[in-house]
């Protein structure tokens, strides 16, 4: 018989019966598939850490989300937010579902002009637009969101230089109640900038001015913040036309909904304390109803949403590497993913579900990654059944960028895969080797003796 592994015994305090005052116990039932395939048979084909998509859940949630704008408003455009998550595969399944592209650098336009999308599908966003973007933009007929009065000169030498007309809208930062304030990108409302910048566009014959944009913060509690932007944009929509007879083509309300992750900090879960999409749809669309158009010349209402459309469809498949006391006695457990692929952890409360059966004991858990840093924790403290050497968990809620943000950081980036929607499974990003690494580095010829 082989002789079990020795551990001190530590005496914790258990909670049983109706909820305390504390809150509700914590439930970790496994999670042994995903979309129906096995995620034990993931790991063993794909390796671990692994990250898995599922097209369906995206498929879902955005249809879900056009639905409950268009059946309030009736002109809804999405754009797909290509920092949230650019992986082709991605960005493919939205733009199969209608979505346009919403870009924040030159990298991201030639991306998304390389899957196919149209320069007038585009919308360019971001504080920096080299010349070499803005003549691609402006040849194509790319809807150009103006951040600052440099640019907008900037546009006008171009398109002077071009013999061109450019599309363009202004980025308008604005008081919605919510601090601190988002006042570094675009044209501040409440000081005039926004009404002297749309002067200034309204008499530049190579300046076609056609829609508004706001992007009000980033994981947004407050669908009344909604509501009071989108009322600013209007009063400046309505001027607009009272003064020159412009008719804006689009109001671009930008992104910023949240995910069903839970914050650091927060108390309750966030399901618990959000307000739905269609609170957010109510404030968004009520305040459109206010523009003096005249028939039916309602703007478009374009949504750059991204993390409440990709977040719920990615998963973490990682391992447990090794399990051990901390000095104060708390259990820790080391995974195979850190922070350098789990960005998100740094603010999130991340959902970990084990991926097989567990006994019924559970414990209160601090989670490392694999790094050899004292930095790389995932989770400070975690209610997780007693796991042990190479169990599998799942790390849920993981699509919002941590494929954009992940570092080659002394661990090389992993596979990622999606589940399509007859479950069959596809690698959608190759993981990294040495030689995938080293493929730009050049080595001068005096360092090659040793």
């Amino acid at each position: 018989m082989n002789k079990k592994n020795y551990e001190r015994p530590i005496i914790t305090k258990q909670q049983s019966g109706f909820m305390n005052k504390f809150g509700a116990s914590t439930l970790n039932l496994p999670k042994t598939e995903i979309d129906g395939v096995n995620v034990s048979d993931l790991a063993n084909e794909y390796s671990s850490p692994l990250f898995v998509i599922s097209e369906k859940k995206i498929r879902e949630t955005q249809r879900n989300a056009l639905r409950i704008f268009k059946t309030r408003y009736p002109k809804v455009q999405f754009a797909w937010s290509y920092k949230t998550n650019y992986l082709n595969a991605v960005c493919s399944v939205f733009h199969q579902e209608g979505s346009w592209a919403e870009v924040v650098s030159e990298f991201e336009y030639d991306r998304a002009r390389k899957l196919g999308i149209s320069g007038e599908h585009i919308f360019f966003n971001g504080p920096h637009k080299s010349d070499d973007s803005l003549t691609k933009a402006i040849n194509d007929g790319a809807k150009i969101h103006i951040d600052h009065f440099d640019e907008l000169y900037q546009i006008i030498e171009l398109t002077n230089k071009l013999d061109k007309k450019a599309n363009v809208a202004i980025r308008v930062n604005l008081d919605v109640g919510i601090y601190p304030k988002w006042d570094r990108f675009g044209f501040n409302y409440e000081n005039g900038e926004a009404a002297q910048a749309l002067k200034r566009i309204s008499v530049t014959d190579k300046l076609n001015l056609i829609g508004l944009h706001m992007h009000i913060g980033t994981y947004m509690m407050s669908s009344e913040a909604y509501k009071i932007g989108v009322s600013k944009l209007v009063a400046l929509a309505n001027d607009l036309h009272q003064q020159n007879g412009t008719v804006l083509e689009y109001i671009d309300i930008g992104g910023g909904f949240p995910s069903n992750n839970t914050l650091k900090g927060q108390y309750l879960p966030a399901e618990q304390i959000l307000p739905t999409l269609e609170q957010y749809a109510d404030a968004i669309t009520s305040s459109l109803f206010e523009l003096k158009y005249p028939g039916n010349e309602l703007p478009t209402l374009v949504l750059e949403t991204g993390r409440a459309l990709i977040d719920d469809a990615g998963s973490l498949i990682s391992k447990v590497l090794a399990t051990k006391r901390l000095s104060d006695g708390k259990r820790a457990l080391i995974f195979d993913a850190g922070v350098n692929l789990l960005f998100t952890s740094f603010w999130y409360k991340h959902t970990i579900s084990p991926a097989q059966q567990t006994g019924l004991y559970t414990e209160n858990s601090k989670i490392f990654g694999p790094l050899c840093m004292n930095i790389d924790c995932l989770n400070e403290n975690i209610t997780l059944p007693t796991l042990k050497k190479n169990d599998l968990v799942v790390i849920n809620r993981v699509g919002a960028y941590n494929m954009t943000q992940w570092m080659q950081f002394i661990t090389l980036r992993p596979n990622v895969v999606m589940i399509m929607e007859d479950q069959s499974v596809e690698l959608i990003r190759e993981g990294e080797d040495l030689e995938y690494i080293m493929m730009k580095e050049k080595l001068p010829e005096k360092l090659k003796k040793l």
